[in-house]
């Protein structure tokens, strides 16, 4: 009984953190001890591991979304997170995202994440809609990756340098792959790729 009282207690007292935030605080999202606030998806769990102070991704395909539900709320808002490849390495980070037991999100954007996996398209791309063929960063070394949405205009920074900034169109017509809200989650992409993400934060523009 009490577990489940200290159980609850930590999911309000998260959804309360953000709900109280205003704009432009910083919301750090990841304890670098534990997924706790995430919520990973019930496809493959096992990809999802926290070492060193830093979520490691590693295995079959799988995805972790923010929030206790994976459901967190975020229009208007700064992302951002350091990251490390490893050779032939794949992830992604969605946005506007939200939770989905399995399969590749349907909901939201993918900020790739990717130096020298076989697929061209490379880190900074929002995925298939404007992508990137030079990756503006090496493996085995940590990067600052930035992504910022406002309206409908994403700007993606890399290292402190604007790397890709896209607008939606008036007329667009996906469905789900659209900016409006929704949360941030993580992509474990295929049993070859390892990568590290640690200092995870967030914080509302709107």
């Amino acid at each position: 009984m009490k577990s489940t009282m200290k159980t609850a207690i930590a999911i309000i007292a998260g959804f309360l953190l953000i709900a109280s935030a205003g704009a432009g605080e910083w919301i750090e999202m990841f304890d670098g001890k534990s997924l706790k606030g995430w919520k990973v998806n019930t496809e493959n769990p096992k990809t999802f591991s926290v070492e060193g102070g830093a979520i490691k991704v590693f295995g079959p395909r799988g995805h972790v979304f923010y929030g206790e539900d994976g459901n967190a709320k975020f229009k208007d808002f700064e992302f951002e997170c350091e990251v490390k490849t490893t050779k032939g390495s794949n992830a992604g980070i969605f946005f506007h995202s939200a939770y989905q037991a399995n399969g590749w999100p349907q909901v939201g954007y993918e900020a790739q994440v990717n130096a020298t996996h076989g697929d061209w398209r490379k880190t900074a791309s929002i995925y298939s809609f404007k992508d990137v063929k030079k990756a503006p960063h090496q493996d085995d070394e940590w990067f600052t990756y930035n992504i910022k949405v406002q309206g409908k205009k994403v700007t993606i920074t890399i290292n402190g340098k604007v790397v890709n900034e896209y607008t939606e169109a008036a007329d667009h017509k996906e469905k789900t792959k659209r900016l409006g809200a929704g949360t941030i989650a993580l992509q474990g992409h295929d049993p070859k790729s390892l990568v590290w993400f640690r200092k995870l934060r967030i914080r509302k523009l709107d």
